[in-house]
């Protein structure tokens, strides 16, 4: 029997538990284990779990060390095949998990994979946070399937066939357990944003696959943790780009990409200033600021991985092909990649 271990990282989100997870209870398969991994609640989180469903497991991490480290802490502690990492703001359907399991199940290079990821307040669209599965463009900037940038597609079936991606969605992301444990999990630096794009990059680079399965679909509501408009996630997503382009690109091409991406984040930083995101555009240079400083770091974590020609990388620039070419639909970028 394949064991699959659901397991949802909490932070504060009675709302969300109350309103989505008695759906994960009743939709998840029989055989299921369910966990909830709380970051140091302090409002009624454990409270409501304890008293409605007294026979879930609680995995109580004690203090908000974020994302990737919450998740780091909690999964040592879950023996399974498979892990399901998902949010608490994201409702699942009725046949959620079988599609995924059997997609990885019949190819065991596929490392991860994730459902369609659709808008819970606009079920016909889809959801910024994965979208139909990750992708990078040659400087790193990560898009979707359905979402490039602010440009969020409607669904009408035109990702409804399993394909290979870059990066699946952390909001909703099946994972082998044994691989996950092997290359380190996430990196506990990055506390939130992007470590599961990281991750994905990792596993791409030693030749495991990570995958989109249309036949699963769940919806999220998005920004539970972070509001969608915020300096701290401004800064968290520019910092640990670096940090995953730093760790995981090959050389001499890493020293090429940083060296533009630098001036394209001194861009980004005089827009942000032009309009009035004074905190934003002060969030780029603490981002650059934690890079420098963390440089010997990740020079060791650098050091203990393997740097490749990774597949399904977008050979042009996001940037330029969005917002001056126009380009507001994945499917106008097919046939470059890598």
């Amino acid at each position: 029997m394949i064991r699959v271990a659901v397991v949802i990282l909490n932070w504060n989100g009675e709302k969300f538990l109350r309103k989505f997870f008695p759906e994960v209870v009743r939709s998840s398969p029989a055989g299921t284990e369910i966990i909830v991994a709380d970051n140091g609640s302090n409002d009624g989180s454990l409270g409501y779990i304890r008293d409605t469903f007294p026979g879930i497991r609680i995995i109580d991490n004690q203090t908000n060390t974020g994302f990737a480290s919450g998740y780091n802490k909690a999964l040592k502690q879950v023996d399974a095949d498979y892990y399901v990492l998902l949010n608490n703001d994201i409702l699942v359907t009725s046949n959620w998990i079988p599609p995924v399991i059997d997609l990885m199940e019949s190819d065991p290079t596929i490392a991860a994979c994730q459902p369609k990821i659709l808008s819970y307040a606009e079920r016909n669209q889809f959801e910024y946070a994965g979208a139909a599965g990750g992708f990078i463009d040659r400087l790193g900037y990560p898009f979707c399937q359905g979402r490039i940038f602010q440009s969020i597609e409607e669904d009408t079936g035109q990702y409804d066939e399993p394909s290979e991606i870059f990066w699946a969605t952390g909001a909703c992301m099946f994972i082998r357990a044994e691989l996950f444990h092997l290359f380190g999990g996430f990196d506990d630096d990055f506390f939130a944003h992007m470590e599961e794009i990281d991750l994905c990059w990792r596993l791409k680079n030693r030749d495991y696959r990570i995958m989109y399965c249309p036949g699963s679909a769940v919806y999220h509501v998005g920004g539970g943790s972070l509001p969608k408009r915020s300096s701290f996630k401004t800064y968290l997503n520019i910092r640990n780009n670096i940090f995953m382009l730093y760790k995981n690109l090959p050389d001499p091409r890493r020293r090429r990409v940083l060296f533009i991406r630098f001036f394209m984040d001194i861009l980004a930083s005089i827009k942000f200033l032009i309009d009035g995101g004074f905190k934003d555009f002060l969030a780029v240079f603490k981002a650059y600021a934690s890079f420098y400083s963390s440089l010997n770091r990740n020079r060791k974590k650098r050091a203990s991985l393997l740097q490749g020609r990774s597949s399904k990388i977008y050979k042009g620039y996001i940037v330029f092909d969005h917002y001056i070419k126009r380009k507001k639909k994945f499917t106008e970028l097919r046939g470059r990649f890598t």
